[in-house]
């Protein structure tokens, strides 16, 4: 199961999938509970502004509910063929 994360409010996650063709979920976490919980809530620097946000990371948790694999500060290049290799790999 796939599930996307993100603080963003419902009506822009339906946009989001609708203009990616996402087949999967994305779950609303607009007081960054999750995101804490991951660590992926982090102050950050843009432009010279200073922000809170969302470290794009990706974590594959197992059949037991263990996490498997983490990626910190992924960029999307590559990145899911990556992901699918690791599953296909030690998850099949």
């Amino acid at each position: 199961m796939i599930l996307g994360v993100s603080p963003d409010p419902l009506e822009k996650h339906e946009k989001f999938i609708d203009k990616h063709g996402l087949p999967f979920l994305l779950l609303v976490d607009n007081e960054h509970v999750v995101a804490e919980k991951f660590g992926v809530w982090k102050h950050k620097k843009m432009f010279g502004k200073e922000f809170m946000g969302i470290e794009r990371s990706t974590f594959i948790i197992d059949k037991e509910g263990k996490l498997a694999k983490e990626w910190r500060k992924v960029k999307v290049s590559g990145h899911v063929k990556e992901a699918l290799d690791f599953i296909q790999t030690n998850l099949s």
